[in-house]
């Protein structure tokens, strides 16, 4: 190990942590408050071309946006867990191995994503939700994203790698230097240039392949781990740990795309005013759970450390710290939510029927928004320390065995309001289900520490 190297990892193992938290939380809440705010740039600027189709082709395309956030924290995620146990236990040559193996797997997978859905480009925009009416907006817009999805997924790999290394401050540059990029771009593109949805899209891709070269730079400093080719190694022990650490995010990532496919084909009977409504709400609680996962992400490579240093009581200690700070603000932010419900909605879409059913979604998520707290730090917790079962049915368990069972069961009972309420519903459930699990977690850390069991 290297001087940085031995410094960093005394800091992340005897450093108090509540305050070691919030200095790695803060970074990665900028970057999650700036990325979702850019997110949602797309539709505030799209929403300005009076078109209700223009912006439900964005809602529709987000979908695929989830598919290769999907497949970027799989590698990201997978490969970051391993490297913060791995330097936990000093063990670097492994750690740089498998940074540059997760690193150039997400490259390639995003360059096969870009080839096959350009080939498949008219089917591909149907089976996102798009109706006759969306579709050329959809097509215009998906074209574009797509072109971008090589360096989109290996850009939350590096994110996500730096960030477990200790290193949030070198994503934060990264990802806010291309957030700010993009905002720019939008109506540059947009309305100057005159590409209209295509020209939202470019400024996407081309402030995603700022934040990537800024990335790229962030992991030649501060004692990171050197990505290159032939540190690769293409060895099953090594895509076994990407699978196991990247599977929670996968299949939570994955369905929120198979959830938001649902939505839109649930809306798609009521006009292209409930799909852009949905789409519209759908970002505004993105960036109202965006501190929150940014506080999370503060919280994993804590996690990581020390669980593989065996310093069980700080992994707990910082469970339940991250899990009452997050409450409060989820708390705070369902409050403003609900009462100003309608003008946020109005924000991004000022048709009448628009925020009607928008401002509606909008109050039955923020009744149950605070509960998300205890949820996701949980699968957070379960995912960094490798408990690939728990965390990975966690994951699912929103999107998959509630959400898109029961958006369908209330569309078909309760119409509309039901499609408005499914959300609040499939947070409930998910918060009663992951209660027990996560408990259960936090027994069997007692117990390591105490020297009563031997491993997990």
């Amino acid at each position: 190990m290297d001087e940085q190297q031995i410094k960093k990892h005394r800091q992340m193992t005897e450093t108090p942590v509540g305050p070691l938290i919030l200095r790695l939380a803060l970074p990665c809440i900028v970057s999650m408050l700036v990325t979702a705010f850019y997110n949602m740039a797309d539709t505030f600027f799209v929403g300005m071309l009076k078109s209700n189709a223009a912006t439900g082709a964005v809602g529709v395309v987000f979908a695929l946006m989830a598919i290769i956030q999907a497949i970027g924290f799989f590698f990201g995620q997978g490969s970051g867990n391993f490297i913060s146990r791995a330097i936990g236990h000093k063990n670097y040559e492994e750690a740089s191995e498998m940074a540059s193996t997760g690193f150039f797997s997400a490259l390639a997978t995003g360059v096969l994503i870009c080839v096959l859905g350009l080939l498949f480009l008219e089917p591909l925009a149907y089976l996102l939700g798009s109706t006759d009416t969306i579709l050329p907006y959809t097509k215009a817009y998906l074209s574009v994203i797509l072109l971008g999805a090589p360096w989109m997924t290996a850009s939350l790999v590096l994110n996500n790698q730096l960030r477990f290394q200790g290193s949030a401050a070198y994503a934060m540059v990264g990802i806010t230097s291309g957030a700010v990029l993009n905002i720019g771009l939008d109506p540059l593109l947009i309305f100057t240039f005159h590409l209209g949805i295509a020209g939202a899209a470019w400024a996407t891709i081309i402030s995603q392949f700022v934040s990537f070269c800024l990335l790229l730079l962030g992991c030649r400093r501060g004692g990171n781990l050197r990505l290159g080719i032939s540190h690769v190694r293409l060895k099953p022990y090594y895509f076994l740990w990407i699978f196991k650490g990247g599977l929670p995010s996968l299949a939570r990532q994955g369905l929120a795309s198979v959830a938001t496919i649902c939505l839109n084909h649930a809306a798609a009977p009521y006009g292209d005013a409930a799909i852009a409504a949905m789409g519209v709400v759908q970002r505004v609680m993105m960036f109202g759970g965006s501190a929150m996962i940014g506080f999370g992400q503060g919280f994993q490579p804590v996690c990581g450390f020390n669980y593989g240093a065996g310093l069980y009581r700080r992994v707990r200690e910082g469970f339940w710290f991250s899990v009452k700070v997050t409450f409060t603000l989820l708390l705070a932010v369902s409050m403003v939510g609900f009462a100003l419900a309608p003008r946020l909605v109005a924000i991004f879409r000022d048709d009448p029927e628009v925020i009607v059913i928008g401002a509606a979604a909008l109050r039955y998520q923020c009744a149950t928004f605070c509960l998300q707290s205890w949820v996701v730090m949980g699968n957070m917790c379960q995912q960094t320390m490798g408990l690939t079962v728990p965390a990975t049915f966690m994951a699912v368990s929103r999107q998959g065995l509630f959400f898109i069972p029961i958006v369908w069961i209330l569309a078909w009972t309760l119409k509309l309001p039901g499609i408005q309420m499914a959300q609040m519903v499939a947070d409930l459930l998910t918060f009663v289900c992951s209660v027990p699990i996560q408990l259960h977690v936090l027994n069997r850390l007692k117990m390591l520490e105490r020297g009563e069991i031997d491993h997990y």
